[in-house]
């Protein structure tokens, strides 16, 4: 730190010595605090080191094996109660579905014995003589519009069947019936009445159907586009009558 252009200059030389010196000590007493603290440290580790808990030994064969059983008999008692489980289930769902087989129309029979009791109360009054004709006639009106009712209950409807398209998924056509005032293949005449459940038919509508009148409108169905597109009423043979599918 000495400059030498003050070594003609005592006091300025002195002001240097000084400089040096306390430099000299600052660096000596850093070196000896970076040494203290890096023997603090090396203690704290070796005694953190000392504190830890020695780890535990490896499992013999011997612990190994015991081990297994036991968690295998774990899983055997585990499987067992569900097996067990599994079959009470399918014991209890087969008698389940046994008394569902039995006993599913036994809510429709109950409602159809009041239909049974107005035809047995009709009969009654048939053995009175002709005095009781009108008598039976409103019975039996009684008894047809009751015994509707009780099926649409149930969700089993009459089909739609006089002057609607003729349909073989749902009617059945029994005969053809010329007439051009009506359009080719429309219901005419119910022969008997049809029923569906659900979307489902339970009994298909036997029907007359026209025939000879003027052609029902072509109805677009993904058809191939390189044909034209028939007459949705036109078979092709008119020798008999239409049949459902």
């Amino acid at each position: 730190m000495n400059n030498p252009d003050n070594k003609t200059n005592p006091e300025s030389a002195a002001r240097d010595a000084a400089a040096d010196a306390a430099a000299d000590i600052a660096t000596a007493d850093a070196a000896e605090y970076a040494a203290q603290n890096a023997a603090h440290y090396a203690d704290e580790v070796a005694s953190a080191a000392e504190e830890e808990p020695a780890e535990p030994s490896a499992e013999t064969p011997e612990d190994i094996i015991t081990r297994l059983e036991a968690e295998k008999t774990k899983l055997t008692q585990r499987y067992i109660q569900i097996a067990a489980d599994m079959e009470n289930l399918r014991k209890r769902t087969a008698r389940e579905t046994a008394d569902a087989r039995k006993f599913a129309v036994s809510k429709f029979a109950e409602d159809m014995l009041g239909v049974s009791d107005s035809l047995q109360r009709a009969r009654e009054a048939a053995a009175q003589g002709e005095d009781a004709l009108m008598a039976i006639v409103e019975g039996i009106d009684v008894t047809s519009r009751e015994m509707a009712r009780i099926l649409e209950k149930h969700g089993v409807v009459k089909i739609p069947a006089e002057g609607q398209k003729f349909d073989p998924n749902c009617h059945q056509a029994m005969f053809e019936v010329p007439d051009e005032s009506v359009p080719a293949r429309t219901v005419v005449q119910l022969v008997q009445d049809g029923y569906m459940i659900g979307d489902r038919v339970l009994r298909a509508a036997l029907v007359g159907v026209s025939k000879g009148g003027p052609k029902l409108a072509a109805v677009p169905e993904a058809a191939d586009a390189s044909e034209p597109a028939g007459d949705a009423g036109d078979t092709g043979n008119d020798d008999g009558p239409p049949q459902a599918a």
